[in-house]
């Protein structure tokens, strides 16, 4: 096939397109700007554009497939040349779709937890070495990319967003997926900018349910309510598999989860990973893996990029990353990490960056968020509201979301940073939640520092 993508340079896009080129399938693509890590990725297989920007004398009527990113506008030349031509234009989603619709499909949906589920099934199918396509939303160690497409394997795994599929394809991804096998980890209002009362945004995952396949299976978090409700309601005949957190404990920083062999060390840690932990396993059984063998190897499971990431530890002090940006996210990663290590004071950090998190009207969703801390740290930036053309955040409606009166707030990055590295991190736990960079923060300075 030759497949032209516009905007290939967001991170699913290029990884989508370093699929098919491997596939195969001749590949080109366009977009107005590209960053690391995707022009290095791009540009060492022969698919990074030699010009930033549209051209729409690049659409030919040679070509099969036109796939349309999220980055591209509805206006865009090179997609209204497509257009014209009447090319068959596909949204990322769809394009999955297509190239899967002989295979058995594994949609991992839920507020969170996706992504971590998603690649702990993969990690589990790597190990066994059974291969499968999949898609995941995060670079896993001992994977060449985030997708993977062929015309063998009889599964695809894939991670069903809630986000829009398209600039003229406004229906959340997961729904275009039609799933044999789905799972449900958890609902939590998110992406207020697209879905504007949490009852629409529920809705959404009510859809997601009635386009699994007659026949199909649901796994589900009944430790969320909203989740055992919805799933419970559900009429179209599939078959429902509740999942709840198996027993663990805590020793010395170390998670031992219970198994019918006994007590079991595991690198991750938190409730909250362990309830995914439990929905990945029963995905894996569906898919013909047993339980001694997914035991066996997700006990060298690490965590996906960006979860819960350690990036510096000592004797006396330990520090973590992590993606966290969404309230549910927030609460259970700063409540993991207190609970891994109970004697040691938490700092625990978060920046507000995405339209959600910036959104006045949203942020009482904050509360109780960081009780967990110790020290409560948020960031955000006045510029990024201003970008984001949202009303005015003052400080004091940060501080009355969090409802803590000891919280410490920050707008200036070199006020933050002076704040990090003045801080001693004797018998003290940091945890650095956000899905930016709090203005340009080197964290392997912050490595350093710890040391």
């Amino acid at each position: 096939m030759r497949i032209h993508f516009i905007a290939i340079g967001g991170s699913a896009m290029h990884n989508l397109a370093l699929a098919l080129h491997q596939k195969g399938d001749t590949v080109t693509g366009s977009d107005d700007e590209v960053f690391e890590p995707s022009k290095s990725r791009l540009k060492n297989k022969g698919l990074l554009p030699e010009k930033e920007g549209w051209f729409p004398k690049k659409l030919t009527s040679e070509i099969d497939a036109v796939i349309l990113g999220m980055h591209a506008k509805a206006d865009n030349p090179e997609l209204l040349k497509a257009k014209e031509l009447g090319l068959k234009i596909y949204s990322y989603p769809e394009f999955l779709y297509e190239q899967s619709k002989t295979k058995t499909r594994v949609v991992i949906g839920g507020s969170h937890g996706k992504t971590t589920i998603t690649s702990m099934i993969l990690h589990v199918m790597n190990y066994h070495e059974k291969n499968v396509d999949y898609m995941v939303g995060a670079q896993l160690e001992g994977f060449d990319t985030m997708v993977k497409i062929t015309n063998d394997n009889d599964f695809m795994v894939i991670e069903g967003d809630e986000y829009l599929s398209s600039p003229i394809d406004r229906r959340p991804k997961f729904h275009l997926y039609k799933p044999n096998i789905a799972l449900l980890s958890g609902i939590a209002w998110d992406h207020i900018n697209v879905f504007p009362t949490y009852e629409n945004y529920v809705e959404q995952f009510k859809i997601f349910l009635n386009e699994i396949t007659n026949g199909g299976a649901i796994i589900y978090n009944e430790e969320d309510s909203e989740v055992k409700r919805v799933v419970e309601a559900a009429t179209n005949p599939i078959k429902k598999y509740p999942y709840k957190t198996p027993e663990y404990t805590v020793e010395n920083g170390t998670t031992l989860l219970e198994t019918p062999e006994g007590s079991m060390p595991v690198e991750i840690f938190g409730k909250h990973n362990l309830n995914n932990l439990e929905g990945a396993r029963w995905i894996c059984q569906l898919m013909g893996v047993d339980a001694d063998d997914f035991y066996e190897a997700i006990a060298t499971f690490k965590g996906a990029s960006k979860r819960l990431e350690k990036i510096a530890e000592t004797k006396t002090a330990v520090a973590y990353k992590d993606y966290a940006h969404s309230p549910s996210k927030v609460k259970a990663t700063t409540q993991a990490v207190k609970n891994q290590y109970p004697h040691r004071k938490l700092i625990a950090c978060l920046e507000l960056h995405t339209y959600s998190s910036l959104n006045p009207e949203f942020l009482k969703e904050y509360k109780g968020t960081l009780d967990a801390a110790d020290s409560a740290v948020v960031f955000y930036s006045p510029h990024a509201v201003m970008i984001k053309e949202l009303e005015e955040i003052k400080r004091e409606q940060i501080e009355e979301a969090f409802d803590r009166d000891d919280l410490v707030v920050f707008t200036n990055p070199a006020d933050f940073k002076t704040y990090l590295f003045s801080q001693d991190y004797n018998n003290t736990s940091l945890l650095l939640m956000s899905s930016g960079n709090y203005g340009g923060l080197d964290f392997e300075e912050v490595k350093e520092y710890l040391k």
